[in-house]
């Protein structure tokens, strides 16, 4: 039985990872979150059973629900300790760094809560410390429990505007910057660690619902998953350390 742990479980890309893997019964599946709605009240064993059935899954024991911030070395070591023999991970948790203090009524706001005259050292610090600092730890975290002999894949959601050879419009400093940031980390880590597949996939325009109006050209979570999961199943060590598009077109750093 693989046994596949994808982080940002409980909305966007992750949430339709955990779905979509969800439907082969010979599938475990870890899902991790830093929360589950409604917080402090949520019967985990409860959800986790409801959620598999939501899916057609009749198979006992193939969704395990944690609830951990990727920035918390000591709540991942606490609250994946029993986590072992992991063939894939999935990390798609992330934030995208637009400033509060602007409004965001329509998809043409997004670009004017990122521009150089609104950011903040604030913005640009709290996404650095999730997309960037959480992409590391929660991977340095979990490498003890990846099957080290061979065959296991980490694989990072990541964006196109992490690519300094693709930027052509500015802005977008916070997000722009800690993307940037997780290609180099992924790289070294695929250097240091080359018995594990390591990839970063641009999933897309996704409406993920990490900001608060769909995006103009934004697919569904769903839509790019299901692009991304074939891609997946063919990765191999030849396309560790690499950056590509979700139909599987290299993209530049």
């Amino acid at each position: 039985m693989p046994n596949i742990l994808i982080t940002g479980a409980a909305s966007g890309l992750g949430k339709a990872f955990v779905t979509a893997y969800l439907k082969d019964p010979d599938n475990s599946v870890f899902a991790v979150d830093k929360s589950f709605s409604p917080p402090n009240t949520y019967n985990v064993l409860h959800a986790a059973d409801a959620y598999r059935k939501n899916v057609g899954n009749d198979k006992t024991n193939t969704l395990h629900m944690f609830t951990v911030d990727v920035r918390d070395e000591t709540g991942i070591s606490t609250q994946l300790k029993d986590v072992k023999d992991v063939d894939l991970l999935v990390h798609s948790a992330g934030v995208r760094g637009l400033e509060r203090s602007v409004s965001i009524m329509r998809s043409d706001d997004v670009a004017e809560a990122e521009t150089m005259d609104v950011a903040t050292a604030e913005t640009m610090a709290d996404t650095f410390d999730v997309n960037a600092v959480g992409t590391f730890l929660i991977i340095r975290a979990l490498l003890p429990k990846l099957r080290l002999g061979g065959g296991s894949k980490v694989i990072i959601m990541g964006s196109r505007m992490g690519s300094m050879g693709s930027n052509t419009t500015g802005g977008g400093y916070a997000y722009r910057a800690s993307k940037a940031a997780v290609n180099a980390i992924v790289k070294s880590f695929s250097i240091d660690v080359p018995e594990v597949v390591f990839a970063i996939v641009h999933p897309g325009r996704v409406e993920s619902g990490l900001v608060a109006v769909k995006e103009d050209g934004a697919m569904s979570a769903e839509e790019s998953v299901g692009d991304v999961m074939g891609l997946i199943g063919r990765f191999g060590t030849e396309d560790s350390g690499k950056f590509f598009d979700r139909f599987g077109k290299e993209v530049l750093w």
